[in-house]
């Protein structure tokens, strides 16, 4: 089997930052060999409860480890690609080919606070090109003004990564993939089964992405036994389990409560790998590398992180690095 990267995922909606130092930490004397951070300003319910601001806490993280960085952003209405340009270009400098970004259209849980329109799909997947594009030629050095659905005027980084960032597409959907393969340098999408992985895999390279990366964020839940296993995933990742058009659209945490009400943890299994036997994570994880998967980060969506960090560094990770 090809070995890997394996990451821990950072959930900054279910985690207050300094508990989120403390979990990179473990992951890092565990094994894992990387970190992917969301990006949110909203939870997606009530009861995960968090939101810090994951640009803060890179720079302190990035510091604090030597694991490589990515994290999940949607320029173009809550973030202006200029302000993005220039974050990425900061911590490019400190931390050279630590850091990478995956850039989506967004959600409007987290973008509806600018209080402007919010595009269709069709129009935002074009702003989202612009804004790739803009970053790009301020990474390069360029001034740049652009007038279209971003508004740039005269922007300049003088402060320059000193190479050319990785930009991943995220892609939820075989069309978004395809889309993603004539643009991204890689492209990252969330666990499904390997049917679907590979139509996934199979639309993205036919799109552009030969010989292009695939990342793969894997929503787990591990625990001592199945059913806490079960209990914590349903306590903590029922209102995610949607189809992307629906998990696009919703304006706030209480309206994902409201959609969840109907997910039963028997539910769970369609969305989330659930098992409290490392071995049964590990057969499907070597499943996604045979599927063409370059980078996997392992979320596990319930709130035990030690134990799952502990138990994977001995059980899993090895196997896969």
């Amino acid at each position: 089997m090809t070995k890997i990267d394996v990451g821990y995922h950072a959930s900054h909606e279910q985690f207050k930052p300094s508990e989120l130092m403390k979990y990179v930490g473990l992951a890092q004397n565990a094994g894992f060999t990387s970190v992917l951070n969301s990006d949110h300003f909203f939870p997606w319910g009530e009861t995960q409860g968090e939101s810090g601001f994951a640009w803060s806490w890179l720079g302190a993280a990035m510091q604090a480890t030597n694991l490589q960085f990515g994290i999940v952003n949607a320029p173009g209405q809550r973030y202006h690609p200029a302000i993005i340009a220039q974050a990425v270009a900061t911590l490019c400098e400190m931390f050279p080919e630590r850091f990478w970004i995956a850039v989506g259209s967004g959600q409007f849980l987290n973008e509806h606070i600018t209080a402007e329109r919010w595009p269709s799909k069709d129009e935002r997947n074009q702003r989202l090109i612009e804004c790739v594009q803009i970053m790009r030629a301020l990474w390069a050095g360029e001034s740049v003004t652009h007038d279209g659905l971003v508004q740039v005027y005269d922007a300049k980084l003088y402060t320059l990564p000193g190479y050319m960032p990785t930009v991943v597409g995220a892609a939820l959907t075989e069309k978004t993939a395809r889309w993603a393969g004539s643009w991204a340098d890689a492209m990252i999408t969330t666990s499904r089964p390997p049917d679907e992985l590979k139509r996934m895999i199979n639309a993205f390279r036919e799109g552009g992405g030969e010989g292009k990366p695939v990342y793969l964020k894997v929503q787990l839940s591990f625990d001592t036994s199945m059913a806490k296993a079960v209990q914590g995933a349903h306590q903590q990742w029922r209102n995610n389990i949607f189809a992307s058009s629906l998990l696009s659209d919703i304006r706030s945490p209480a309206g994902f409560d409201a959609a969840g009400t109907v997910v039963r943890p028997e539910d769970m299994s369609a969305a989330v790998r659930i098992s409290d036997s490392p071995d049964q994570h590990l057969e499907w994880l070597s499943a996604d590398i045979e599927a063409g998967i370059t980078k996997l980060y392992l979320h596990n969506v319930n709130l035990d992180q030690q134990q799952f960090i502990e138990a994977f560094g001995e059980k899993v990770v090895p196997h896969l690095i």
